[in-house]
């Protein structure tokens, strides 16, 4: 069947989008307005579990210090005490951000700055919870 032949069974659907080159990635680019599919920050689930490992690791006495486990893991004690600090993360946003729902702006750089221990004043909280 040539391109000028229709076919009535046939359903043709238009989906408006354009490929754009990001980093040396090309991405899809929606239209402005469209509602964008979410997925996971692999950067911020791999630091949840790299931290939720090492506390436990740490809890179960496998290591006695965080110099210890950091040496082991070839990496700066001070980075892993960081790293660490996402285990006080409020369960709300450790899910949010493990079914990638957090808010945009929560990023691993922003996560590894210093945050309050009352869970309603962390970053992303709010918008974790839908508040």
């Amino acid at each position: 069947m040539s391109r000028a032949q229709h076919d009535p069974d046939t359903v043709t659907v238009h989906v408006p989008f354009r490929i754009v080159e990001r980093g040396g990635r090309k991405q899809m680019q929606l239209p402005e307005g469209a509602a964008r599919p979410r997925k996971a920050d692999s950067t911020l689930v791999k630091a949840l579990a790299r931290a939720f490992r090492w506390k436990r690791m740490l809890e179960s006495g496998e290591f006695a210090t965080i110099a210890e486990l950091a040496e082991r893991e070839g990496i700066a004690s001070s980075y892993m005490t960081r790293v660490l600090r996402l285990t006080l993360l409020a369960p709300d946003i450790v899910e949010a951000v493990l079914h990638g729902r957090q808010a945009p702006d929560l990023t691993l750089g922003r996560l590894l700055e210093p945050f309050p221990e009352i869970w309603w004043m962390q970053p992303g909280y709010a918008a974790a919870v839908g508040a």
